[in-house]
């Protein structure tokens, strides 16, 4: 299934059913009066947050959502039908914005939360409504109150414990694919995660958390260069940030400015997130580059520095602790 995180769609809800013109015509009634009934409501327009959902590829297909029109009033003072509401059921973590796509409408983060966007319009009167004791015979009925119509975006952020970031081949995917079930395209060349990919990460019965993988990040990323920060949203629930850097690849203070750099230029408090910042592919590295490198990253980040190789799994339950600590606190505030 093709993984969509954005798409912009129409919806309008129903106009309400009109009221009529009655009257009573009964054998012996000399005077029967008016009995028009009023219309029926309109149908809402209304989005559900469901847990088997990950992906907004439905509304690339289906853009445009109409509720019907209530049911028409009718005599013997009948009132006309309700029309049934349009449900939409949207991934969790869905937020719905309007159509200059930065005001947020509704943010649907829990599964089985609902929120009714646009409401049915109600139905007309009948002349019944409009008796009074000096006019008994109105010939007066009301159209439905139209329904509300709007463009809006859905934009999808998946709910995630924790998430990767890093320059790209920094063995983020690696790493997802070690700890999880998740089963990433791995590879030795840049950009291999073109999408998000999540996987539960289960250390004990009582300790699981989720882990999201983004595709990475290169100077830039922030005005477009790459893949550039629209997978960031991703990462923006997430309680803790996991930075891997490559340290076979170089220059790793560079590595670790550079994402910093970016994620404070995307906004969203990302950059405020607790870190835990691990030098990657170890076990392509001798003892004293290991050395080197974490000591420079450290006095750089002024932070401590975790060692890892995701290949040999060489401190990675020193990692996951540390990711797990932080989820925990994060899960008891």
């Amino acid at each position: 299934m093709k993984f969509l995180d954005q798409a912009k769609i129409f919806v309008r809800s129903g106009d309400g059913g009109d009221g009529v013109i009655a009257f009573r015509r009964e054998r012996f009634i000399e005077f029967g009066g008016p009995d028009g009934g009023n219309g029926g409501r309109g149908g809402h327009v209304i989005f559900e947050a469901v847990q088997n959902l990950n992906t907004l590829i439905d509304f690339r297909y289906t853009q445009h959502f109409r509720a019907r029109k209530g049911g028409n009033g009718a005599g013997s003072d009948k009132t006309g039908a309700g029309a049934e509401d349009v449900l939409i059921r949207v991934p969790v973590g869905t937020q719905i914005m309007d159509d200059d796509n930065e005001t947020l409408l509704a943010d649907l983060d829990v599964p089985g939360k609902r929120v009714q966007l646009l409401t049915g319009g109600d139905g007309g009167h009948g002349n019944a409504n409009f008796k009074t004791s000096t006019n008994r015979a109105p010939r007066r009925a009301d159209k439905g109150w139209p329904g509300e119509e709007r463009w809006v975006w859905l934009r999808l952020k998946l709910i995630a414990d924790a998430g990767l970031v890093g320059l790209p081949n920094a063995g983020k995917s690696t790493f997802l694919s070690v700890v999880s079930a998740a089963r990433p395209k791995v590879a030795d060349y840049p950009f291999t995660t073109l999408h998000p990919q999540l996987g539960v990460v289960r250390l004990s019965d009582t300790q699981e958390f989720v882990l999201a993988d983004i595709p990475g990040l290169i100077e830039g990323a922030h005005e477009g260069t790459g893949l550039g920060d629209r997978f960031l949203g991703h990462v923006e629930r997430c309680a803790v940030l996991l930075h891997l850097v490559d340290g076979a690849a170089g220059d790793v203070v560079k590595a670790w400015r550079t994402i910093r750099t970016e994620l404070a230029a995307y906004g969203g408090g990302l950059a405020d997130k607790p870190e835990i910042l691990v030098l990657n592919k170890i076990d392509a590295m001798s003892p004293r580059a290991i050395s080197a490198r974490r000591a420079a990253l450290a006095k750089a980040s002024g932070q401590t520095v975790l060692t890892m190789s995701g290949v040999s799994r060489q401190g990675l339950p020193e990692v996951l602790s540390a990711l797990w600590r932080e989820v925990a606190e994060a899960r008891r505030k």
